[in-house]
């Protein structure tokens, strides 16, 4: 079945990188939230609980977690992870967002 939210390779090996190392979290959760320069923002937690109607997405070992009122905003995203020059993060590549600030955490629809 087709996921309503990928996950990349390279996140799913920095998930379970960081989870490596953690004995309070078993699964990256990622969220919506309002606020930030353009209108909503991305937030990433490590958890252990997950709640009934979250999306579980897994990939290569790790697990994310979505809950349902994110999930309209993250519909046929991917979740990534880059290394890049100015630093590592994980970055989500939005097709609903119209636009975004220079960070990447923050996005309008």
């Amino acid at each position: 079945m087709d996921q309503p939210v990928k996950l990349s390779s390279s996140a799913a090996k920095r998930i379970n990188a960081i989870l490596s190392g953690q004995v309070d979290a078993d699964f990256l959760r990622v969220s919506v939230e309002g606020g930030g320069c353009s209108g909503f923002s991305y937030k990433f937690d490590f958890g252990r609980s997950m709640d009934d109607d979250d999306l579980v997405i897994e990939k290569d070992g790790a697990k994310v977690a979505i809950d349902s009122v994110s999930l309209p905003f993250l519909e046929g995203s991917e979740i990534d992870f880059v290394d890049e020059l100015i630093g590592a993060s994980f970055k989500i590549h939005n097709p609903n967002a119209t636009a975004s600030c220079g960070c990447g955490t923050s996005f309008s629809i």
